[in-house]
């Protein structure tokens, strides 16, 4: 065999011994990959998956018209409260990991609304059709109801419309904030009601909002003030 053959055949080995370690790394971040997205798609399936309550009230003639809540096993959702023709729109909810456990704890008790009867059939007003809506994967399952005297669904009952006057508090309050600096005041009185009567299943929800008021020198004092006790109250009764 001459030279140039033999120099021909050791340049090729080479090139091979120096191209299999690239191919291998290639090899493993193709496989790193796959695996990266198999594994997004594993948690955004599981995501899917988190069980949801639903609380919806439509009342027309009344104030708000529609309200809608709605809470998955994390305490992630939205809320909705408007008039019957004003256009949807959902807004962002957490609620503490505690609250969510007893809400899915009391639908639990009613089987998830599968199959259940919640309606007392008693010459009972319009109160609002209420309707339960409980989801998970392909599951879904509701009871609708005017009114009921199911002790889990009226404990159940309470807290979504509790959840639903704390957000409309809390909006009320920043819009007044923001629009109506005089009307502060009268919303704060209002939900210092609220509060006293235990209407609020988070107050501490409220403190963000609370604190924001009490530092803002656009309000009058009465009303800064007044958040300001507030917040310190619902510190004192309802955090560690």
């Amino acid at each position: 065999m001459s030279i140039r053959r033999r120099l021909s055949l050791l340049t090729v080995l080479a090139l091979g011994l120096a191209l299999t370690p690239l191919a291998c790394v290639a090899s493993q971040e193709t496989a790193a990959s796959g695996a990266s997205g198999v594994s997004a798609q594993d948690d955004a399936s599981a995501g899917s998956q988190a069980a949801t309550i639903t609380f919806t009230k439509v009342f027309k003639s009344s104030y708000p018209e529609y309200v809608q809540v709605k809470v998955n096993e994390s305490g992630a959702g939205t809320f909705d409260i408007r008039q019957l023709d004003e256009s949807a729109n959902p807004q962002p909810l957490n609620v503490g990991p505690e609250l969510a456990q007893k809400l899915f704890r009391l639908a639990a008790q009613l089987h998830d609304f599968q199959g259940v009867k919640l309606e007392a059939h008693r010459r009972i007003a319009n109160l609002g059709q209420k309707t339960f809506r409980y989801d998970k994967g392909s599951e879904s399952y509701e009871v609708a109801f005017n009114y009921t005297e199911n002790e889990p669904a009226n404990e159940l009952l309470n807290i979504f419309e509790g959840l639903s006057r704390e957000e409309g508090d809390i909006s009320d309050l920043k819009r007044t904030m923001r629009y109506d600096p005089l009307g502060v005041n009268d919303v704060l009185m209002r939900v210092q009601v609220d509060y006293k009567q235990k209407l609020l299943p988070e107050p501490s929800q409220l403190l963000p909002t609370l604190d924001a008021i009490a530092k803002n020198d656009q309000i009058i004092n009465i009303a800064r003030d007044k958040a300001r006790n507030l917040a310190g109250q619902i510190r004192t009764e309802h955090t560690d």
